[in-house]
């Protein structure tokens, strides 16, 4: 236990991982109930405050700053006062957003969560509002993005690819940090919402239950699994349910199970996934295996559950989880 504590304290803080894929605004929009409306049965919300936070790949960038880790984010934003919160709010959280493109062709990916609660109660989530970007990411950005992750990997201990499918991590990226992954002997981590199977030879992958069972239908077995990991060329997948742990599929190993730590009833599951493949990155890129690398990413997701929101864990709230339930979770591997 102490060495993954040693690990955490001193080896995430020299680690460099690039960030690449669809950034999205994550906004809070916080209010209080004035009254009931006249025009329809509806309640009149007071607004109190907006929050932005970073969703998608920027939250994994987050995650990563969170841990003294250096991160540095690639991605698409409008040339709109959406775009401009989101750099702000990313910037304040240590991460380098110099290769972030701007564009005003772009509209910013946005998922406003309308909270709402009468004076001094709590508020609670009634609705939420996407604005998603119509128009077709150009060539010329696409080129821009390209460069960009070029440039930014010099030096590089690990690539994350972060796809919410809005077409950042189209096959051109994919191609680009597949070679720059080979060439420097790094490892390249996919989390995709609805593609997984578009990026095969990656090193590792974290979908959620949902996500496979979209690939494999709701009763996949671990057979399934071990079968779709080589298929796809990885050298492990990593795959989240939720208050059920973890499990994880390697070349020529046994199936390993992870189960949770903490609660059992999560307070918030917003971005989660991007906590988990965040705190994955960290430990392989620090030489951890798969498995202890997993471990760390279980106690960094039990975390961040617990919090409201999209949310980020951090270097002490990590060190706590792995001293009160010991690393790396309760692992039993099946039979």
């Amino acid at each position: 236990m102490e060495n993954f504590s040693e690990t955490v304290k001193n080896a995430f803080p020299q680690k460099k991982i690039v960030i690449v894929g669809d950034l999205v605004a994550d906004q809070f929009l916080r209010g209080t109930i004035a009254r009931v409306s006249r025009e329809a049965p509806v309640f009149i919300l007071r607004h109190d405050e907006t929050e932005t936070l970073g969703g998608g790949a920027a939250n994994a960038a987050v995650n990563v700053a969170s841990l003294n880790a250096e991160a540095v984010l690639i991605g698409l934003v409008g040339e709109d006062l959406n775009g401009k919160a989101l750099l702000e709010k990313l910037r304040g959280e240590n991460v380098n957003c110099d290769f972030v493109v701007a564009s005003e062709s772009f509209q910013t990916t946005t998922k406003v969560r309308v909270l709402a609660g009468q004076h001094y109660a709590a508020r609670q989530q009634v609705i939420r509002i996407d604005y998603e970007n119509k128009t077709e990411i150009s060539a010329e950005i696409i080129e821009k993005l390209k460069a960009n992750l070029i440039s930014s990997t010099e030096n590089a201990d690990a690539i994350i690819i972060s796809d919410y499918d809005y077409g950042v991590a189209n096959s051109t990226i994919a191609e680009t940090a597949g070679k720059i992954s080979a060439e420097k002997r790094i490892p390249i981590l996919i989390d995709s919402r609805f593609r997984l199977s578009e990026f095969s030879g990656a090193t590792t992958a974290t979908p959620n239950q949902d996500e496979v069972e979209q690939i494999l239908g709701k009763d996949f077995t671990d057979d399934d699994c071990r079968k779709l990991c080589e298929k796809l060329g990885f050298d492990s997948l990593l795959v989240t349910c939720g208050n059920k742990g973890m499990m994880l599929f390697e070349k020529d190993k046994t199936p390993l199970r992870i189960e949770a730590v903490g609660a059992k009833e999560p307070v918030d599951v917003t971005g989660a996934g991007d906590t988990v493949i965040a705190v994955y990155a960290l430990g392989l890129a620090s030489g951890l295996n798969f498995a202890d690398s997993a471990g760390l990413a279980n106690h960094a997701g039990g975390v961040v559950v617990m919090k409201k929101g999209t949310a980020s864990v951090t270097k002490d709230e990590l060190l706590a989880s792995i001293e009160k339930y010991k690393f790396p979770g309760h692992k039993t591997q099946t039979l």
